[in-house]
C-alpha cells in the first residue's frame, strides 16, 4: 500500500512537470511571435516615438499621431487618466487690421481666461468686463504706437474689434462678451471726443502730472483717496472743451449729450496711459481703478419685493413664512452673478431700504439668520461645502 501511494506521487510530479513545461514552451512561442511582429510592423515608427514634439512647452504641442496611443476601438472610452488636449484654434483674421496681435498675446491670454465661456456670465461684472475694457483701452494706445493718433480709425475700427474677439474666442472665451460688457467697436475710436492726437493732447494735458498719478495706482488708497481718476477726470474734462463748455450745453439741455463726450474723451485718456506705459503696468493700473468703480455701486437687479413686504410687515419674532419669503426672494437675486463683499454690502443696504419704504421695520436679516454671503451665488455655493 505504502509503495503504491509513493508510485503514485512521483507519477503526478512528473505529469504535473510535464504539463508546465509544455506550457511554458506554447507561452514563450507566442511571446517571441507577438514580439517579431510587432518589431517587424513598428520598427519604422521607433524613431518618431522616442522624438519629442518640435515646439516648446510655453508654446501649442504639436502632437504627431505617432506619438498619441491609437486605440483600435473608436467607440470605447479611453483610460481615465489619459490626458486630453484643449480645443483651443487658430482664429480668422480679417487681414484688414495693422497690429501685430502676438505682441498682445499676453494680455489676449489674460481676457480669455478671466472671460472663459461658462463662466463669462457670471463674473462679467466683476472679473471680465473690467479685463475687456482695459484690453480695449491696451489696444486703443498700441494701435497707433509709431504715429501721432490716440484713437483707431474708423475704416478699420470694426474689423480690429472682430479680430480681437476671434482671438479671444479661439482661446475659449464667451462670445457675447461685447453684450455682456457693454462694449462695442466704437469705444476704439474716440467716438466723440475734439481731440485724437498725441500733439494736441499734451498741449492741453500735463501729461508729466497725470503719468505720475496713474503709473503706480494703489490697491488700497485709491478707493478711498483717489489719486489716478481724478487726474483722468481732469484731463478728460480739458480736451472735451472745459467747464464751460459744459455750463453751455447745459443751459441747451445738451447735458447727455456732454456725458457722453466726457466718457469718450476718458477713453482717450485712457489710450494715452497705455502708449506711455508697458502693456502690464497698465492693465493693472485699469484694473485697479476698474476695482473702485465695481466695489461703488451693486449690480444686481431688485424687483418689488411685495410677497417678502406683505408676509414680514408686522413680525417681530422669527416667524416661518415671513423667513420662507424672504429666502425665496434673494434666492432669485443670487442666481445672477458673483460680486464682491463690498458690493454686497451695498445690495443689503439697499434691499433693506426697499424693505423699509415697504414697512417692514423690523431686522428680518437677524431674525432669518441672512449673511451677506447670502447675496451673491457664491455664498450659495460655499454654504455646500462640507464643515470640519
Amino acid at each position: 500500500m505504502s509503495y503504491f501511494k509513493f508510485y503514485h506521487f512521483r507519477r503526478g510530479s512528473m505529469c504535473h512537470q510535464f504539463l508546465l513545461f509544455i506550457i511554458y514552451l506554447s507561452s514563450f512561442r507566442d511571446v517571441v511571435a507577438l514580439q517579431m511582429s510587432f518589431e517587424s510592423t513598428h520598427t519604422a515608427s521607433v524613431p518618431e516615438l522616442a522624438s519629442p514634439p518640435s515646439t516648446g512647452i510655453f508654446y501649442p504641442i504639436e502632437i504627431s499621431p505617432a506619438v498619441i496611443p491609437q486605440y483600435p476601438l473608436p467607440n470605447e472610452s479611453l483610460p481615465p487618466m489619459y490626458p486630453t488636449f484643449p480645443a483651443t484654434y487658430e482664429p480668422v483674421l480679417s487681414g484688414k487690421c495693422p497690429v501685430n496681435f502676438s505682441a498682445l498675446s499676453d494680455i489676449l491670454s489674460k481676457t480669455a481666461s478671466d472671460c472663459a465661456q461658462p463662466m463669462a456670465m457670471l463674473v462679467g461684472n466683476a472679473i471680465c468686463c473690467p479685463q475687456f475694457s482695459s484690453l480695449v483701452h491696451i489696444f486703443q494706445g498700441f494701435y497707433s504706437i509709431s504715429s501721432d493718433k490716440l484713437v483707431v480709425p474708423n475704416a478699420v475700427a470694426n474689423d480690429c474689434f472682430s479680430d480681437i474677439m476671434s482671438i479671444l474666442i479661439s482661446k475659449g472665451a464667451n462670445a457675447t462678451i461685447p453684450s455682456i460688457c457693454t462694449i462695442k467697436s466704437a469705444n476704439l475710436t474716440g467716438g466723440s471726443c475734439p481731440v485724437n492726437d498725441v500733439t494736441t493732447f499734451e498741449k492741453m494735458v500735463n501729461s508729466s502730472s497725470l503719468l505720475e498719478a496713474c503709473t503706480t495706482v494703489d490697491t488700497l488708497k485709491e478707493c478711498c483717496r483717489p489719486i489716478c481718476q481724478p487726474a483722468i477726470a481732469e484731463a478728460a474734462l480739458k480736451i472735451s472743451g472745459g467747464e464751460s463748455s459744459m455750463i453751455e450745453n447745459k443751459d441747451a439741455g445738451q447735458g447727455s449729450n456732454r456725458v457722453d463726450i466726457l466718457s469718450d474723451c476718458k477713453g482717450v485718456v485712457y489710450s494715452y496711459i497705455s502708449r506711455k506705459l508697458p502693456s502690464v503696468a497698465a492693465n493693472i493700473a485699469f484694473r485697479r481703478l476698474s476695482a473702485c468703480k465695481v466695489n461703488k455701486v451693486c449690480p444686481l437687479q431688485f424687483k418689488q419685493p411685495s410677497e417678502v413686504i406683505a408676509a414680514c410687515r408686522n413680525v417681530a419674532a422669527p416667524s416661518p413664512s415671513c423667513c420662507s419669503s424672504l429666502n425665496a426672494y434673494i434666492a432669485g437675486i443670487q442666481r445672477q452673478m458673483l460680486i464682491t463683499n463690498k458690493q454686497a454690502i451695498i445690495c443689503a443696504t439697499m434691499f433693506g431700504s426697499m424693505l423699509r419704504k415697504g414697512g417692514v421695520m423690523t431686522n428680518i436679516y437677524e431674525l432669518c439668520d441672512v449673511d451677506l454671503k447670502d447675496f451673491s451665488i457664491q455664498g450659495k455655493i460655499f454654504s455646500r461645502l462640507p464643515t470640519a
